[in-house]
C-alpha cells in the first residue's frame, strides 16, 4: 500500500499517462529494452468456499467492524489451514506484533493489550506447532455478512535507469516538498480522521497537480527525478502496485517504494473500459488492459488521464517491499485490508472459490482502493509467477477475521437484526 496496496485488480486498475519527455543527451544503450512480455493471467483452480453465517447486511451507516455486526465463525481448529500456510502466517504475525500491540485499532474491536498474550506466545512457537498456535490463541469472527472479495498485487520489475538516456524517458518522481497533507480534524471535530492533500498557490490552498498535468511537465526541472523508466505503461502499473524494481541497463536492480500520492481521486480504468465496450471477454485482466493500452496509444492516453491520482516513489534499501505497517511483506501470506475492518497485523482466513486464494493471510498492508468489510488484496511476491497470479486474481467467498480468544465474549456483539 501504502498506497502500496493499490491493487492489480481487474476492476481497480487505474490509468497511466503517455506523456512524452524529450530525448536526453548523453550515453544510451545500443538497443533500448522492449516492453516486458506479460505472462497470461492465471485463473486458478476452482474451490467451494465455506458458507458464511446468514445475517443481515451491515447497516448503511457502518464505518468500522464494530458497527458492521459480528458473529462467531467456525472454531479455528476446524478451518482447513495447511501446515505450510500456518508456518508462514506465524512468521508474518510474529513480525507484525510490535506494531500490533502499539497501534490504535481503528476497527473498535481490540486494544494493543489484547494481542500481547498471543504475541508473547508467538515468540516461543516453532513452525511445527503453528496450526496449534492459531487454534489455541485465536477465535474466528465473521464481520458483517462475511462475503469476501479478493484481488491480488505483486512487486513488478520493469526496465529503468538512474540517469535519463535514450530509451529511458519517463520520469520516476520523488514526493515534491510542496505537496502538503492537512488533517481536517485539527479544524473541526466533525472532520476527525479526514485528511486532504494539496499545495499553496499564493494565498490559496488548492488541489495538487493531477496525472495529466504531471505527465505534461508540471514537475519538470525541479530535480525530483530519482530514475527514468523505459515504458510509461509499465511504470503506471508499478504505481498501481505501489512498489517495485527497476532493472538497470547494466543489470543491477534499484528498488523503489511508495512515498506519497497527490491527493486526487483514484479512477479505475478497468471498469471504465469494460463499461465502454473496449475490452472483450477474457481481456479485463491486468495483462489484457496493458495490451489494449499499447495497441491504442492515443485513445489509451486520453483514458489514462481520467485517473487523476499519481504516486511518488523513494529508493528502498534493505528488506522489502514494505507494507503500511513498515514491515516487509511476504508473498502468499501478506495481504492488504481496510484497517477500519481488520486490525493491521491480524490474521484473516479466506475460504474462496479458487484454491490459491484460500488460506491464512496476515493483514500487513493497506491500499487506496481496498475499502470496506471483507475486502482483501493478496500479495504474491515478485516475478512472472506472481505477476500471472496477481493479474488474474478475482476470488469470491467468505472471510473470517482471527481475533484474540475471548474477544467476542468481551464485546458481547449483537448482529444486525434480520
Amino acid at each position: 500500500m501504502r498506497n502500496w496496496g493499490a491493487v492489480a485488480c481487474l476492476t481497480l486498475l487505474a490509468a497511466c499517462s503517455g506523456g512524452i519527455v524529450p530525448h536526453p543527451a548523453g550515453p544510451a544503450p545500443a538497443r533500448p529494452p522492449k516492453h516486458n512480455a506479460s505472462p497470461p493471467a492465471r485463473a486458478g483452480s476452482p474451490a467451494t468456499p465455506i458458507a458464511p453465517v446468514v445475517t443481515a447486511p451491515p447497516p448503511a451507516s457502518s464505518a468500522s467492524a464494530a458497527t458492521a455486526g459480528l458473529v462467531a465463525g467456525p472454531p479455528v481448529s476446524s478451518l482447513p489451514i495447511t501446515d505450510r500456510g500456518a508456518a508462514a502466517a506465524l512468521a508474518a504475525f510474529r513480525t507484525s506484533c510490535p506494531g500490533l500491540v502499539r497501534r490504535t485499532d481503528a476497527t473498535g474491536l481490540t486494544s494493543g493489550a489484547d494481542w500481547q498474550p498471543a504475541c508473547d506466545a508467538a515468540r516461543g512457537t516453532g513452525d511445527p506447532d503453528a496450526r496449534a498456535f492459531f487454534a489455541r490463541w485465536f477465535e474466528s469472527v465473521q464481520v458483517g455478512d462475511g462475503k469476501a472479495f479478493a484481488t491480488g498485487y505483486y512487486e513488478p520489475q520493469i526496465h529503468g535507469s538512474r540517469t535519463r538516456r535514450k530509451g529511458y524517458e519517463t520520469p520516476v518522481y520523488a514526493k515534491p516538498n510542496d505537496l502538503i497533507e492537512v488533517d481536517l480534524g485539527l479544524f473541526s471535530t466533525d472532520l476527525k480522521g479526514k485528511k486532504i492533500r494539496g499545495r499553496v498557490d499564493g494565498q490559496n490552498f488548492v488541489p495538487y497537480f493531477d496525472r495529466a498535468e504531471i505527465d505534461g511537465g508540471a514537475l519538470a526541472g525541479r530535480g525530483l527525478e530519482i530514475a527514468w523508466a523505459a515504458d510509461p505503461v509499465e511504470l503506471f502499473f508499478l504505481q498501481v502496485q505501489g512498489s517495485g524494481r527497476l532493472l538497470q541497463p547494466d543489470g543491477s536492480v534499484m528498488r523503489i517504494g511508495y512515498a506519497g500520492q497527490n491527493g486526487r481521486d483514484y479512477t479505475g480504468i478497468g471498469k471504465l473500459m469494460r463499461d465502454r465496450g473496449l475490452l472483450g471477454p477474457g481481456e479485463a485482466s491486468m495483462q489484457g488492459i496493458m495490451a489494449w493500452l499499447r495497441a491504442h496509444p492515443e485513445e489509451g492516453r486520453a483514458i489514462m488521464d481520467e485517473n487523476k491520482s499519481y504516486v511518488f516513489f523513494k529508493e528502498l534499501t534493505g528488506d522489502g517491499p514494505l507494507g503500511a505497517m513498515g514491515y516487509p511483506v511476504v508473498g502468499q501470506v501478506s495481504a492488504a485490508a481496510d484497517p477500519k475492518y481488520v486490525p493491521l497485523g491480524a490474521p484473516v482466513f479466506l475460504s474462496m472459490d479458487r484454491t490459491d486464494a484460500t488460506g491464512l493471510w496476515v493483514a500487513q498492508d493497506t491500499g487506496g482502493a481496498i475499502k470496506g468489510a471483507n475486502r482483501i488484496d493478496t500479495f504474491w511476491g515478485a516475478g512472472d509467477e506472481a505477476r500471472a497470479t496477481a493479474g488474474g486474481m478475482s476470488a469470491r467467498g467468505t472471510a473470517f477475521l482471527l481475533l484474540p480468544a475471548g474477544t467476542l465474549a468481551r464485546l458481547k456483539p449483537v448482529a444486525p437484526p434480520q
